[in-house]
């Protein structure tokens, strides 16, 4: 909503820099949006009076005007607009003018007709939005003077207000919560409403909807143009000028935050009654349109037909006019959830039910009919009603809300004395009752969101100020469990996985009709949705299977990819974790060189170093090997055979692997351990030998660190021979494989005889324990 300053300071003092304004309210949870100057202190740009209008000789939408500057002499102005008569006062902007936009006026020619200067619009002035037309001054606005003596500077607070507090949504009530974050006065407050009421001539049939309703009766009222200082507050802040009976209601609503409404008295047939809607009932709103209503909108209606839907729009066909002489004046209290529900229904947003649904005050009602009454008296010399009608009862205050002194310190987190917390508290309108060890404080009517103890001490913090407690820290541990090791290993799979150059993929959960390998037992949903979700998948290979498919297609030379993600086993479709990689393609853009088997035992055992593999047959693959950690099966890897490669298009090896995510995970929070490098230098020896064809590296790996050699200090494989040509040079069922063993001692240089020495125990245990042939 948008604040005037000007309008603000007649409430309360306020600090003179705006900025300091949007701060203080900003800290206190009433955040201000933006800032902006208004003001019309534009050199050459006067008010002017239209004498004359004739239509342009040479042009359909302009006209030629003759208006009256108040330098004795006429001028004449070419314009563009429509909305104006003979004898309307407007900006007149003279030659040399420099408009707020960059707009420099001069004396020229427009379609051969000669123009003395700009008739402006709102917007122009930068005094508004409307570009529809020319800005219609008041007609008691004096011709000639400088139109900045009508318009004087002003500051625009345009501030985000919470849905709980309706209080703020008037310039009065954004006064009184920064009198009470200042700690000054308010200026002055609504007057009493001391008017004698009579209960006839208004009913409530729907009193659910509209608790509490009043009427007054105007006469005589000369319904015209607004004065100009009521004119330029509401359009300050938005609010576009009707007439002064309108504007008026319009004013007090912005100024004191209580819609109300002014009917054409002479139009209402009988007596008011406030009631649902019939189904289907029809009605004429003030926007021009007919709305369809239901039986749970709530409407004002007279004994014809609905005059008014409740706290949210009047109609047009009791609308106040220029001809209007009595007006009826509206102001009530309507149930805010009731207001939300029809506004939403009909997509009938307004000011009124803007307010009426975040709640207004109850004891403003009848200040706010008051204060209206007065000021049509004043501007429009109406004679009103000695009494005014009612019907129904105002909401009660809300409840009173016990708060005590310790409480409010251990909220808070610091020791704030008792009597400034009841500063801070009547500072915001509350009454303290009870002054015992649990204080007891009767909330105003215009608080409903004050309804527990941390709620006032939600006040006393913004009235405190947050930035003045000094933050603690409150963090605890706790233990980690079992679900926080799972993510620790799932978290690490995936960052050593990217790590080693595969890109993370995820797939459905549900496979198509048509599928790839490897979802031979998936339980086929009951009622699919579509051909491509029919089924649960009881493998990640299967959607790995088809971004490969879908790479190759795209013209991809390589994919490298991994998922971590949820199967469905068994009959039961029991959820498991599982990891998959499929390696396929040149290990490197612009390489030759393919994935192989070790890429694919590589990429795993970055995730582990504690697993093993073992050779076995399966009918998906080409080569297949089980991935065991201890004696628990817990994935399978390799190449995919001919058959299932031959589906997806793909030239050359496709690798695939999944294993287990779901099992023990015993050793996971055990911390790293980091050594420092060698001092001193290395020796390597080679180690060649021709052993048995089913022979594992793992086994053969075991056999060279165990017993562990202090010496030895990594061991690397680096090259094989297997196939024909191992058996052409070393017979059936033969393979070559080749270690390099590295010898360092941490706190000396090793001599060549001491590594000869460790060199000879592992070669030897090679022969005796695996049967290796040493090559030399």
């Amino acid at each position: 909503m948008k604040f005037s300053v000007n309008w603000l300071r007649e409430f309360v003092d306020l600090p003179k820099d705006s900025e300091d304004i949007a701060d203080l309210l900003t800290r206190a949870g009433v955040e201000t949006k933006g800032i902006e100057t208004r003001g019309a202190k534009i050199d050459k740009v006067i008010v002017s009076q239209i004498t004359a209008s004739s239509r342009h000789p040479n042009a359909d939408r302009l006209t030629v005007c003759e208006v009256d500057d108040g330098s004795g002499t006429k001028r004449q102005i070419v314009c563009g607009a429509t909305n104006y008569k003979v004898g309307d006062k407007v900006p007149l902007a003279l030659p040399g003018t420099k408009l707020p936009n960059g707009t420099e006026i001069r004396k020229s020619k427009l379609r051969g007709v000669e123009s003395e200067g700009m008739l402006c619009s709102a917007i122009e002035l930068g005094l508004g939005s409307d570009a529809a037309g020319l800005l219609i001054l008041s007609p008691a606005a004096k011709v000639g003077v400088p139109i900045g003596d009508l318009f004087p500077s002003d500051t625009i607070l345009d501030v985000e207000i919470t849905p709980n507090r309706g209080d703020l949504l008037s310039h009065f009530g954004l006064a009184r919560e920064i009198a009470a974050l200042t700690g000054t006065k308010l200026r002055s407050t609504p007057r009493e409403a001391k008017i004698p009421i009579r209960k006839i001539g208004v009913t409530i049939t729907s009193t659910r909807e509209c608790p509490f309703f009043s009427a007054r009766r105007i006469e005589k009222v000369k319904v015209g143009p607004s004065p100009q200082w009521l004119r330029s507050k509401i359009e300050s802040v938005g609010i576009r000028s009707i007439n002064n009976i309108v504007d008026i209601s319009n004013f007090v609503m912005l100024e004191l935050g209580q819609p109300t409404h002014a009917f054409d008295a002479d139009k209402l047939k009988g007596d008011i009654n406030v009631r649902l809607a019939r189904d289907g009932e029809k009605f004429l709103a003030l926007d021009g349109k007919t709305y369809s209503l239901k039986p749970d909108n709530c409407v004002v209606a007279d004994q014809e037909r609905a005059v008014g839907i409740g706290g949210v729009m009047g109609g047009e066909e009791t609308g106040v006019t220029e001809l209007t002489r009595d007006v009826l004046l509206e102001a009530a209290y309507f149930l805010p959830s009731s207001v939300r529900h029809t506004a939403r229904e009909l997509n009938l947003p307004s000011d009124a039910s803007y307010r009426f649904e975040r709640g207004v005050d109850p004891e403003v009602v009848l200040r706010a009919s008051l204060r209206a009454t007065e000021l049509i008296q004043e501007i429009a010399g109406g004679t009103p009603a000695k009494e005014i009608n009612v019907a129904g009862k105002l909401p009660a205050n809300p409840d009173d809300v016990s708060l005590t002194s310790e409480k409010c310190d251990r909220v808070v987190g610091i020791a704030i004395k008792p009597r400034q917390v009841d500063e801070i508290l009547e500072g915001f309108g509350l009454k303290k009752i009870s002054a015992a060890k649990v204080m007891k404080w009767k909330i105003p009517s215009y608080r409903q969101d004050l309804q527990r103890d941390v709620d006032l001490i939600e006040e006393v913090v913004r009235a405190y100020g947050a930035d003045q407690i000094p933050g603690v820290e409150r963090g605890r541990y706790s233990a980690s469990s079992a679900a926080d090791h799972a993510h620790d290993l799932e978290s690490s799979w995936r960052k050593r996985l990217a790590a080693a150059g595969l890109n993370e993929v995820r797939t459905s959960k549900l496979l198509p009709r048509e599928r790839f390998a490897f979802s031979e037992n998936a339980v086929e949903l009951r009622n699919p949705l579509s051909e491509d979700a029919v089924a649960l998948r009881p493998s990640l290979i299967t959607g790995l299977l088809g971004v490969l498919d879908r790479n190759i297609r795209a013209g991809a030379d390589r994919v490298a990819v991994f998922e971590i993600g949820r199967v469905f086993e068994g009959t039961n479709a029991v959820e498991k974790k599982r990891v998959s990689i499929l390696l396929w393609g040149t290990v490197g853009k612009n390489q030759k060189k393919e994935f192989n088997f070790s890429d694919l035992k590589g990429a795993i055992e970055m995730t582990r170093s504690d697993l093993s593999f073992h050779r076995v047959q399966s009918p998906n693959f080409a080569l297949a090997v089980e991935i065991t950690r201890g004696k628990q099966l817990i994935g399978i890897a390799g190449q995919l055979s001919n058959s299932v490669a031959s589906k997806l298009d793909a030239r050359g090896a496709v690798f695939v692997a999944e294993v287990s995510l779901d099992f023990p995970i015993s050793g996971l929070g055990s911390r790293a351990t980091f050594r420092e490098f060698g001092k001193f230098p290395a020796i390597t020896r080679d180690i060649a030998m021709i052993v048995p064809e089913d022979l594992t590296h793992e086994k053969i790996l075991e056999v060279i660190v165990h017993p562990k050699e202090p010496l030895l200090e990594r061991v690397e494989f680096f090259d094989e021979l297997v196939g024909e040509e191992a058996v052409r040079r070393f017979g059936p069922n033969k393979k070559s494989l080749a270690y390099r063993l590295t010898y360092r001692d941490r706190s000396r240089t090793l001599t060549s005889e001491e590594v000869s020495a460790v060199h000879a125990k592992i070669r030897e245990r090679l022969q005796r324990d695996l049967g290796a042939e040493l090559r030399e």
